[in-house]
C-alpha cells in the first residue's frame, strides 16, 4: 500500500466518505463521544483505511487509552509501514507512556524518512532527556533550533534540559529568547522562578503584570504567571501580595485537576487493614531479592532531593530520577491495593524484576545502588515492600508548615493535585505520616526517616545515620554533596547545588497568617512533629 499523505483532520472533509466527513468534523470540534460510533462504522466497513485507523487512535489517545491507540497505529503501520505521520503518532503514544526507548525506535526510523522534521527533533530530544542522555538531549534541541529558531516551546524545552545539567545562565538565556518570542509563554516565565535562586527584574515584573491583565491569556499560562509573579513578590518581601498570586494560581488549577481528599483517606485506611505484621510473615521471603533499589520518599518538597544529592555523592550510589515505574506497576493490579493479600510469590518476584529492568535504561554507571526519587512512592511503600523486600525505604520529611506551603506556591506540571488547595494538602500530610507511622509499627526498623530540620542542624551525623541504614560506609564527599556533578531533574536542582542553609526552614514562617485552612487539616500532626502522633 502505498503511503498516505500526512493531512489533518480538516483535510478530511474532502473525502469521499460521509461517516469520515462527520467524523473529521467532531474531532475537529472535539466532540468525542460524536466521533467514535461513526469511526467504528467506518472501518467496519473498510478495516485497511489506514487514515481512518489513525484517526480512531488520536481519539482514544484523547480518551486517555494510550494503549489502545498504541495498538491502532501499530495496525496502520503494518498496512502502510511509510505511513510517517501514523510513525509520528505512535512516538508520542510510547513516550506518554513512559517507555522514551521504544519511542526513541521509532523516531529514529521518522528522521531517516523526515530529516528535516523539526517535531521530530523535538520529541526526540525529550525521550533522550527521560533517559537521561541530556547531553544529546541538547545536541538535538539545538540542531532543530538552527533550523528553526522562532521556536519559543522548544527554547523552553532546551531550557529544562540546561537546568538539568547545571547550565543555569545557559537556560536563563533558553528561557529569555522563548519570552522575547512569546511574552505570553507561562512555561518560560514560571520556569525562571522555578529556578529558585533567579530573581526577576522590575521590568520582567512588568511585563508579567502586562500579561496578567490580557483577558485572551490563556488559563494554563496565566496559572504560571501567577506563581511567577508570587514567586517575584515574595523576594521582594510582599508577602500579601505574593500569597494572593500563589492562592489565584491554586484556585484556577484546582478548577482542572479536582482532588478527593476522602479518596485517598480511603487509600489509606485499606492499606492499614491490610498490612498487618501477619500480612508480612505471610509474605515472607517472596518478591526480587535484589538489594540495589533505594527509594527516597515522602512529600514533594520535603528535601528528597538534597537527601538524593548527598547519597549520589557517595562512590557506591547513582541518583537517577523521579521514576514513573512503581505507579505504573501498581496501577496494572486490579483493584489495588486489595489485591495485595492475593498476590502469589511468583507474581511478587516478577513485579519486582520488572521494576529492575524498567529501570536499567536510568542507570549510567557501574555503582551497585541506585535511587529512585518519587516522592508520592509513599502510597505505594506496602506494594515495594512485597515486590523488593531488601530494597531500602528513606522516608523524607520536612516541618508540615514548610513543607506543604512550599509545595503550594510549586506550579507542578502535573500528579500533585492535592497541592492546589491547602485543607486538601493538610489532609494528604496527615493520610502520609498516619501510613509511614504504621509501618514503622508493623515493620520496625524497615523505613529509615531524615528530618530536614535536623539535617539542617547537624548535616554529618545525619548523613552518617542514613549511610548507615544504606550499608554503605561514610564518605566526605556526602558532606560535599553540592560540588558533585549530576543531572538533577527537580524543582531543587539549583538549591543542591549549593552548601546547605538554614534559610529554608523559615520561609513559611512570613505566610503564617494566611495558612489557617492548612493548620486545621493537619490537626494532631501538627504538634506532634517531628513525630507522628499517637495511633
Amino acid at each position: 500500500m502505498s503511503q498516505p499523505a500526512s493531512r489533518s483532520w480538516q483535510d478530511l472533509l474532502n473525502n469521499r466518505h460521509p461517516r469520515l466527513i462527520e467524523a473529521a468534523m467532531a474531532m475537529n470540534e472535539n466532540d468525542l463521544p460524536r466521533a467514535e460510533p461513526l469511526l467504528r462504522a467506518h472501518l467496519k466497513e473498510l478495516p485497511e483505511d489506514v487514515e481512518a485507523i489513525r484517526m480512531f487512535a488520536e481519539l482514544a489517545g484523547r480518551l486517555g487509552r494510550l494503549k489502545d491507540a498504541e495498538n491502532l497505529l501499530r495496525r496502520a503501520l503494518e498496512l502502510a509501514p511509510q505511513f510517517t505521520a501514523a510513525r509520528a503518532n505512535l512516538a508520542l503514544v510510547l513516550y506518554r507512556q513512559n517507555r522514551p526507548a521504544e519511542a526513541l525506535d521509532e523516531l529514529e526510523l521518522l528522521i531517516e524518512q523526515e530529516p528535516g522534521n523539526p517535531a521530530h527533533g523535538n520529541l526526540m530530544a525529550a525521550a533522550l532527556g527521560r533517559v537521561g542522555e541530556f547531553d544529546q538531549a541538547i545536541a538535538t534541541y539545538e540542531r532543530v533550533l538552527a533550523r528553526v529558531p522562532e521556536q519559543p516551546r522548544i527554547w523552553t524545552s532546551l531550557g529544562h534540559v540546561l537546568k538539568t545539567v547545571g547550565r543555569q545562565a545557559d537556560g536563563v538565556a533558553a528561557y529569555r529568547r522563548a519570552i522575547e518570542q512569546l511574552p505570553s509563554l507561562g512555561e518560560a516565565w514560571w520556569s525562571l522562578a522555578n529556578l529558585k535562586t533567579f530573581r526577576f527584574t522590575d521590568d520582567e515584573v512588568a511585563v508579567m503584570r502586562q500579561q496578567l491583565a490580557d483577558p485572551k491569556l490563556p488559563e494554563d499560562s496565566r496559572v504560571q504567571i501567577d506563581f511567577a509573579l508570587g514567586k517575584a513578590m515574595e523576594d521582594r518581601g510582599d508577602h500579601a501580595a505574593a500569597f494572593a498570586h500563589y492562592a489565584s494560581g491554586n484556585t484556577l488549577r484546582r478548577k482542572s485537576e479536582p482532588w478527593d481528599a476522602d479518596e485517598t483517606t480511603r487509600f489509606v485506611d485499606r492499606l492499614i487493614e491490610i498490612a498487618t505484621p501477619e500480612f508480612f510473615a505471610a509474605h515472607a521471603g517472596q518478591g526480587c531479592q535484589a538489594n540495589d533499589p533505594v527509594f527516597v520518599l515522602g512529600m514533594p518538597r520535603a528535601g528528597s532531593t538534597l537527601v538524593e544529592q548527598i547519597l549520589s555523592s557517595h562512590s557506591q550510589i547513582e541518583g537517577t530520577s523521579e521514576l514513573p515505574d512503581i505507579p505504573a506497576l501498581a496501577r496494572r493490579e486490579e483493584d489495588y491495593p486489595l489485591s495485595l493479600p492475593g498476590l502469589t510469590a511468583e507474581q511478587l518476584l516478577n513485579r519486582g524484576e520488572e521494576f529492575l529492568k524498567r529501570t536499567r535504561i536510568q542507570r549510567k554507571t557501574g555503582r551497585p545502588l541506585f535511587i529512585d526519587k518519587l516522592p508520592n512512592n509513599w502510597v505505594h511503600a506496602v506494594f515495594i515492600r512485597l515486590i523488593l523486600p531488601n530494597a531500602k525505604l528513606v522516608d523524607a520529611r520536612r516541618h508540615p508548615l514548610g513543607c506543604c506551603f512550599s509545595n503550594f506556591k510549586q506550579h507542578f506540571a502535573k500528579g500533585q493535585a492535592f497541592s492546589y488547595d491547602l485543607a486538601d494538602m493538610g489532609r494528604y500530610y496527615a493520610d502520609y505520616v498516619r501510613l509511614m507511622a504504621h509501618l514503622d509499627r508493623v515493620q520496625p526498623g524497615k523505613v529509615h526517616r531524615v528530618i530536614y530540620e535536623r539535617m539542617v542542624d547537624d548535616t554529618e551525623t545525619e548523613v552518617r545515620r542514613l549511610l548507615d541504614y544504606i550499608g554503605v560506609p561514610f564518605e566526605p564527599a556526602c558532606l560535599a554533596f553540592h560540588e558533585t556533578e549530576r543531572a538533577v531533574r527537580t524543582a531543587s536542582s539549583e538549591q543542591v547545588r549549593q552548601p546547605i542553609f538554614r534559610d529554608g526552614t523559615e520561609a513559611w514562617k512570613h505566610f503564617a497568617p494566611f495558612l489557617g485552612p492548612l493548620e486545621a487539616a493537619l490537626g494532631p500532626v501538627l504538634p506532634a512533629y517531628p513525630e507522628a502522633p499517637e495511633a
